[in-house]
This record gives structure tokens, C-alpha cells and sequence, in this order.
């Protein structure tokens, strides 16, 4: 097995053991009290598990450190979040609903992207259709929602650090993702039609 071979695999095998972990507490907390903003953080990271396995191989893929520090902390980062006791500072259903809203970016945007869905910063072929019409990186800014609406459910010291420090990694990441990109032509007619990274009309 060459070196490129066993770095994805231990990729796909470190996300796979991460998210029975997430799996494990989220369900337990669900069994507990009824809450249902947590399951619906876990079908949005069970997708990313389910993409990683069928995902299409790279045309340029981004070995830089940064890349990888970025990749590896946004990816780690969520699975770390954890169910506490502590009172969610809004009702369940107002967070399950945002979360909603985050998940269905979610699956819009990986539902377009099919297999050229990664990990890594890569150009996997540029798609400029659906809700890519809209922002540059639509599942990152689902990830964004859903990640904050368990923040604001599961309000401790703990899942806000992790949530900081994962999204702002993915900002970086969705950022060098761009650079792999605009290397691309065609990719640079799509930035010209679609301006914003993540939140139309403010970033």
C-alpha cells in the first residue's frame, strides 16, 4: 500500500471512530431528554462520514501545513462537541429548528456536489449549480449553522472552545479551497457570477 493510499485511509478511519463517539453521546442525551437538536447535528456529520468513503479522487490537492492543520482541526473539532447537563439558553425547538435550516444546507449542497465532495483542499471539479448559485461554500455555512444551534443547546465551556476553534478552521479551510481553485478557469468565471464565500451579502 503506497504512502498516499494509507494517509486517506487512516483519514477515513479517524473520522469514522470519531463520529461513533459523537454518536454514542448525542443518542444517550436523546434517550435522556427528548432533545432533537443533537440528532440532527448527527445526521450532519454522519453525511460527511458516509461522502468521505465514496468521495472522487483530486485533480490538485493542497499538501501545504496549513491545509492540513486547517482540514484536520474542522474535521476533529465537531465529534469533540459533547451533550452536557447544563440548560440549553433557548428552547429545544427554537435550535432544532436553526439546526434545520443548517442541515438542509447541508444536504443541498452535498446532494450537488455528489462525489466531488473532500476532506482536504482540492479541486475535485467546479460546481456552479443549486445552492452554489448562491455562496461559494454552502455545506460550510450549514456546518456554521448547525454547529452554533448545539452551541446555543449545549451551552458549556467546553463545546464553545471547540466550536471556535473548528469554525474558524473552516473558515481557513473553505478560504485555501479557493486557492486550489482559482487555479481552475473555470472556477474563476464562477467566482465572477458568485462573489461570497459563505453569507450572501455579508461574506
Amino acid at each position: 500500500m503506497s504512502r498516499e493510499q494509507t494517509r486517506d485511509l487512516a483519514a477515513r478511519a479517524l473520522v469514522g471512530g470519531l463520529f461513533a463517539l459523537l454518536s454514542i453521546n448525542l443518542l444517550n442525551d436523546f434517550l435522556r431528554t427528548g432533545h432533537v437538536t443533537g440528532l440532527l447535528l448527527l445526521v450532519s456529520e454522519a453525511l460527511i462520514v458516509i461522502l468521505t468513503v465514496v468521495r472522487r479522487r483530486a485533480r490538485i490537492i493542497d499538501r501545504s501545513t496549513a491545509a492540513a492543520v486547517t482540514t484536520t482541526l474542522s474535521i476533529v473539532g465537531p465529534p469533540l462537541l459533547r451533550a452536557g447537563e447544563a440548560p440549553g439558553l433557548l428552547p429545544d425547538s427554537i435550535t432544532a429548528t436553526v439546526s434545520a435550516v443548517g442541515l438542509l444546507l447541508v444536504i443541498g449542497g452535498k446532494m450537488t456536489l455528489g462525489r466531488s465532495f473532500g476532506i482536504a483542499p482540492a479541486n475535485r471539479g467546479v460546481v456552479a449549480r443549486g445552492p452554489y448559485l448562491f455562496c461559494r461554500h454552502p455545506i460550510y455555512a450549514g456546518y456554521l449553522i448547525t454547529h452554533l444551534a448545539f452551541l446555543v443547546a449545549q451551552p458549556t465551556a467546553l463545546n464553545l472552545v471547540i466550536v471556535a476553534v473548528a469554525d474558524t478552521a473552516l473558515i481557513a479551510r473553505a478560504l485555501l479551497e479557493e486557492r486550489v481553485l482559482s487555479r481552475d478557469v473555470e472556477y474563476q468565471t464562477y467566482c465572477q457570477r458568485v462573489a461570497w464565500h459563505l453569507v450572501p451579502g455579508l461574506f
